[in-house]
C-alpha cells in the first residue's frame, strides 16, 4: 500500500511539472511568433507608405506632343545625354534647387495612388475546452508564488517517499498510532505557522495551510480505512471539522482556492470514508449542511466556481445514487432532500447577483439559473416514476415559484435583467404542465394561446427569442392537434375539436395583430394572418362535413365565406391591411364556384337552404363593399367587380333550371342563360350609376373592364349558340323571331352599342364594320340552316350541307345579301360596302360553279342559278361602282357598271 501511495504521489508531482515545462515552452514559442508577426506587419505598412509617396505618375497616351520643360542654366555644362538604356527617374530631392519646382509639376495630372485594401478582420476563434483548461493550469503555475505551489507538491511526494524508505529500513519500529500522531502534530504545527504568516507572506501561508489540512485529512483516512484505528463516526466527525476549518480559513482570508479545496474535500469525504451501509439519509443530511455552508459563503462572497462545484457534486452524486440505489419505498426520505437542494440553489443565484454591482446583476450563472429547475424536475420525474398528473402539478408549482420571483424582482431596483429569465422559466414550466395534465387537443389550445402571448411579449420587449419561442409553440400546438385528432362531441361548434382548432386560429390572428401594430413587421403579420385564416376555414369546413348533410354543405359553406369576408372587411375598415382586403375579395370570388356546385347538388343555387345563404351573401357582401369603400385600396374596386359578375352567374343558373322545370325547349334555355348577362351589359352601357354603387365614382375606372368581361362571356355564348338549332317550343319556329335567335340578336345589338363607346378596346372599334358584318353574316347563315332544319325536315348535322335545299337556300340568301350590299353601297356612296357585296356575290358564284352545279338536274339547283343571274343583272343596272372621291361623283354616275 505504501508503494502505491508513493507512485500516486510521484504521478501527481510529475503531471504539473511536465505541464509547467510544456506551457513555458509554448509561451516562449507564442511570444516569438507574435513578435515576428508584429515585425512583418510593420514592414508591410512601411513598404505601403513608401510606395504611396514615391510612386511615379502614370503615363497617359500622348494625343499631341507637349513642349519639354527647359531647366534654367546652370554654371557647369551638362554632359551629352546617352540613351542606350533607360535610367531611373531622379526624385525631386536629387535635382538642383531651381529644378525642383518644375520637376514637382508633372506633365499630366497623376492618378491618385490607390491605398491597399484593408485586410478583413477575422474574429479570433473561441478556444476549446482543452485549451481553456491548459490556460487555467498555466495561470495557476505561472502566477503568484510559484515555488511554494510546486514545493508543496514536491513535499507530498518527498514525505511519502521518506515514510516508505524509513519503513523499509526499519527506522520506524514504533506503533502506528504514534507515527500517525506525529504526522498529525507536524501538520498542525505547519498550519499554525502558516496562520501566523498569513499577512506577511499571503501566498506562502495559504499554500501551506492547504497542504497541512490535506495531510490531516489523509491521516484521518489512513487511521480509519487502512489501520482501523478510528470508527466511522469519529473519522467522519474529524473530517467534517477539518473541512469546516478550511472553509472558515478561506472566508476569513478571502482565499478562493482554499475554499475550493475545502469544498472538494467535503464532497469526497463521505465517499472515501464510506462503509457501504447505504445510509442515504446520513449522506444527504451531510450534503445539506455542506450546501447550506455554500449558501452562507455566497452571502458574503461572490465565488462563482464554488457555487457551480457545489451544484455539480450535489446533483451529480445524487443522480448516481438514484440510478443505482433508489427504490420507490425511499421516496418519503428522499423527496425532502431534493426540495431542500432545489431551494438552496434557487437562492444562490440571487445571493450571487446581490454581491454584483447594480449594472452587472444580469450576468448570472446560467448553469444554476436554468440547470437547477431542469435537473431537479428531471430527478422528480424519476422519483415519481413518470406519473403524469403529479408531474403536472410539480411543473405548475415551479411555474408559480418563478412567476412570483419575477414579479418580486420587477419591483426591486437593479434586478431588471433577471426578471425576464424568471418569467421565461415560469412560462416554460407552465407550458410543460399542459401536455402532462391534459389531452392533445387541450395541449394544442394552451400552447397556441401561450405562443401568442410570447409573441406579444417579445414584441413589447423588442426581443427575438420570445418571438421565436411563441412561433414554435404555435407550430407545436398545430402538431399536437393533428397527432391527437379524433372526432369528439355530438353538437356542432360546442365540441372540443372545434374549440381547440378555433383557439389555434385565434392565436394566429392575435400574433398577426401584434406584428401589425409594430411598423416594419408586415411580412410576419401576413404569415401569421394566413396561418390563422387557414385554421379558421379548415376548422369550419371540418365542422360542416361532420354535422351538415351533403346536399346542404355548399349552402352553409357560402354563408361561412360571406361571414369571413364581412369580418375581414369590418376589421379592415378600422385597421387597413392588404391581407384583410384580399380576404374579402377571395370570399366574394368563392361564391362563383359554390353557385356551380349548388346547381349540381340541388338543381339551382337557390334551392334548399341556398335562398337564405344567398341572402346572407347579398347582405354581408354589400356591407363588405361599404367597409372597403372607406379605404383607398385597389382591392375595393376588384371586390365590387367580382360582386357584379357573381350575380348574373347565379341568376342564369336559376333561369336555366326554370326552363327545364317547365319543359321549355332549348332555345328558351339559351335565352335564360343570356338574359342576366345581357342585363348586366345593358346596365353598364345605359345605367352605369346603378352598377357603380356603393363605391360610386371610385368604381368608374373599372367600367371598361366590367364591360369587357361581360361581353366576353356573351361572345363565347353567342359563338357556341351558332352551332345550336334548339327550337322555341311550345311556340312555332319563326326565323329571327325565336328565343334562340332573339337572344343572339340582343347580344349583337348590345355589342354594336358597346363598340361605339370609348370603353371599347381601340382595336375592336377600328374593326367595327368588319366585325359587325361578319357577325351578322354568320347569324343570317345560321338562321337559314336552322330554317332548313325546322321547315325542311332536314336533320341538324354535317350531312345537311350536302343537301340541295340547304345549298340553294344559302346561295339565294347570300345573293340577296350581296345585292343589298351593292345597292346600299352605291346609294350611300360607300365603296367599301359595295365591294363587300361584290365579294359576297363572287363567293356565291364560286359556290355555284364548284358545289351547286351538281344540282342542275333538279329544280332547286336550276332556281339558284336563275336567281343569281337575275339579281346580278338588276344590280348591274341600279348599283354602279361608287366614286372613289367626292369630286368624281358625277363622272362616276354616268359610267355603266
Amino acid at each position: 500500500m505504501e508503494g502505491l501511495l508513493v507512485l500516486v504521489a510521484l504521478a501527481v508531482l510529475a503531471v504539473p511539472v511536465l505541464l509547467i515545462v510544456t506551457l513555458v515552452s509554448l509561451g516562449g514559442v507564442k511570444t516569438r511568433v507574435a513578435e515576428l508577426e508584429r515585425q512583418l506587419d510593420a514592414m508591410r505598412r512601411a513598404a505601403s507608405a513608401r510606395e504611396t509617396v514615391t510612386a511615379p505618375p502614370r503615363e497617359t497616351p500622348a494625343a499631341a506632343p507637349t513642349p519639354p520643360v527647359t531647366p534654367p542654366p546652370v554654371p557647369e555644362a551638362a554632359p551629352p545625354r546617352e540613351t542606350p538604356r533607360p535610367t531611373p527617374r531622379p526624385t525631386p530631392a536629387d535635382l538642383p534647387e531651381a529644378w525642383r519646382v518644375q520637376a514637382s509639376e508633372p506633365e499630366a495630372e497623376p492618378e491618385a495612388p490607390r491605398a491597399p485594401p484593408p485586410r478583413a478582420r477575422v474574429a479570433p476563434a473561441r478556444p476549446d475546452i482543452v485549451t481553456m483548461g491548459l490556460r487555467m493550469v498555466q495561470r495557476w503555475f505561472m502566477t503568484g508564488n510559484v515555488p511554494v505551489k510546486i514545493g508543496i507538491l514536491v513535499l507530498f511526494a518527498g514525505v511519502a517517499s521518506l515514510l516508505k524508505y524509513a519503513s523499509d529500513q526499519g527506522w520506524m519500529r514504533m506503533p502506528i498510532e504514534l507515527r500517525l500522531a506525529g504526522i498529525a502534530g507536524a501538520s498542525l504545527a505547519a498550519l499554525v505557522f502558516a496562520w501566523r504568516k498569513r499577512e506577511r507572506n499571503r501566498v506562502f501561508a495559504l499554500s501551506l495551510q492547504g497542504g497541512a489540512i490535506g495531510i490531516l485529512l489523509l491521516t484521518v483516512f489512513a487511521a480509519f480505512k487502512l489501520y482501523g484505528l478510528l470508527d466511522a463516526g469519529p473519522a467522519f466527525a474529524l473530517s467534517v471539522l477539518l473541512i469546516a476549518g478550511a472553509g472558515a480559513l478561506a472566508v476569513l482570508q478571502d482565499a478562493k482556492a482554499l475554499a475550493v479545496f475545502a469544498l472538494l474535500a467535503g464532497f469526497l469525504a463521505p465517499i472515501w470514508l464510506s462503509t457501504g451501509s447505504g445510509n442515504h439519509v446520513a449522506l444527504f443530511s451531510y450534503y445539506a449542511v455542506l450546501n447550506l455552508a455554500i449558501a452562507g459563503v455566497a452571502w458574503w462572497k461572490s465565488w462563482r466556481v464554488l457555487n457551480v462545484l457545489g451544484f455539480v457534486f450535489t446533483f451529480g452524486i445524487g443522480a448516481l445514487w438514484g440510478v443505482s440505489a433508489y427504490r420507490p419505498g425511499k421516496f418519503a426520505t428522499t423527496e425532502p432532500f431534493l426540495l431542500l437542494f432545489f431551494a438552496i440553489y434557487l437562492a444562490i443565484p440571487l445571493l450571487h447577483a446581490r454581491r454584483q454591482p447594480e449594472g452587472r446583476r444580469g450576468l448570472v450563472e446560467g448553469c444554476l439559473m436554468f440547470g437547477t429547475p431542469l435537473v431537479a424536475f428531471s430527478m422528480q420525474a424519476g422519483l415519481l416514476a413518470g406519473d403524469r398528473l403529479p408531474l403536472a402539478f410539480n411543473a405548475l408549482g415551479l411555474a408559480a415559484i418563478y412567476a412570483l420571483l419575477a414579479a418580486w424582482l420587477r419591483r426591486r431596483d437593479g434586478y431588471g435583467a433577471l426578471t425576464p429569465m424568471y418569467a421565461l422559466l415560469a412560462v416554460g414550466f407552465a407550458t410543460l404542465a399542459v401536455p402532462l395534465a391534459l389531452s392533445a387537443r387541450a395541449t394544442a389550445s394552451v400552447f397556441a394561446l401561450e405562443g401568442a402571448a410570447l409573441v406579444w411579449l417579445g414584441l413589447y420587449q423588442q426581443r427575438r427569442w420570445p418571438q421565436f419561442g411563441g412561433t414554435l409553440l404555435q407550430l407545436l400546438a398545430a402538431f399536437a392537434f393533428v397527432v391527437g385528432y379524433a372526432p369528439a362531441g355530438e353538437v356542432a361548434i360546442a365540441n372540443p375539436v372545434f374549440m381547440s382548432a378555433l383557439l389555434i386560429a385565434l392565436a394566429g390572428f392575435a400574433s398577426a395583430w401584434s406584428y401589425r401594430s409594430r411598423p416594419g413587421h408586415d411580412t410576419f403579420a401576413a404569415a401569421f394572418y394566413l396561418w390563422g385564416l387557414a385554421w379558421w376555414l379548415g376548422n369550419a369546413v371540418n365542422e360542416i362535413e361532420r354535422f351538415v348533410a351533403p346536399m346542404h354543405r355548399a349552402d352553409v359553406l357560402l354563408a361561412l365565406i360571406a361571414v369571413t369576408g364581412w369580418i375581414a372587411a369590418e376589421v379592415q375598415r378600422r385597421r387597413p391591411a392588404t391581407a384583410l382586403a384580399w380576404t374579402t375579395l377571395g370570399a366574394l370570388v368563392a361564391a362563383g364556384p359554390i353557385a356551380w356546385v349548388q346547381a349540381q347538388v340541388h338543381a339551382h343555387p337557390f334551392a334548399g337552404h341556398g335562398a337564405w345563404s344567398w341572402l346572407v351573401y347579398a347582405v354581408l357582401g354589400l356591407r363588405s363593399l361599404v367597409c372597403l369603400r372607406a379605404s383607398a385600396h385597389a382591392v375595393a374596386a376588384r371586390a365590387q367587380f367580382v360582386w357584379l359578375l357573381v350575380w348574373p352567374l347565379a341568376i342564369s343558373l336559376l333561369l336555366d333550371w326554370l326552363c327545364v322545370r317547365f319543359a321549355l325547349a332549348g332555345g328558351w334555355r339559351v335565352l335564360g342563360l343570356a338574359l342576366p348577362w345581357c342585363t348586366l351589359a345593358a346596365l353598364s352601357l345605359f345605367r352605369w350609376r346603378w352598377l357603380s354603387m356603393p363605391l360610386g365614382e371610385r368604381f368608374d375606372g373599372s367600367r371598361a373592364a366590367l364591360q369587357a368581361a361581360g361581353f366576353t362571356v356573351l361572345a363565347v355564348g353567342w359563338l357556341l349558340a351558332l352551332f345550336s338549332a334548339d327550337s322555341g317550343a311550345p311556340l312555332p319556329w319563326i326565323p329571327l323571331l325565336n328565343p334562340l335567335e332573339l337572344a343572339q340578336l340582343a347580344v349583337l345589338v348590345l355589342f354594336a352599342c358597346w363598340l361605339v363607346t370609348d370603353e371599347a378596346p381601340d382595336a375592336l372599334r377600328r374593326l367595327r364594320p368588319i366585325t359587325l358584318s361578319l357577325a351578322g353574316f354568320a347569324l343570317v347563315t345560321a338562321s337559314v340552316l336552322r330554317t332548313v332544319h325546322h321547315w325542311g325536315g332536314v336533320a341538324w348535322s354535317d350531312a345537311m350541307l350536302h343537301t340541295s335545299l340547304a345549298q340553294t337556300s344559302l346561295s339565294v340568301t347570300w345573293s340577296v345579301l350581296g345585292v343589298i350590299g351593292w345597292v346600299l353601297g352605291s346609294r350611300r356612296g360607300q365603296r367599301g360596302l359595295w365591294l363587300a357585296g361584290a365579294v359576297l356575290m363572287g363567293v356565291v358564284l364560286a359556290k355555284l360553279l364548284l358545289i351547286d352545279r351538281g344540282n342542275l338536274g333538279n329544280g332547286l339547283g336550276i332556281a339558284s342559278f336563275i336567281a343569281y343571274g337575275l339579281l346580278c343583272t338588276v344590280v348591274g343596272y341600279i348599283a354602279p361602282v361608287p366614286p372613289r372621291h367626292a369630286s368624281n361623283t358625277d363622272h362616276a354616275e354616268t359610267e355603266p357598271a
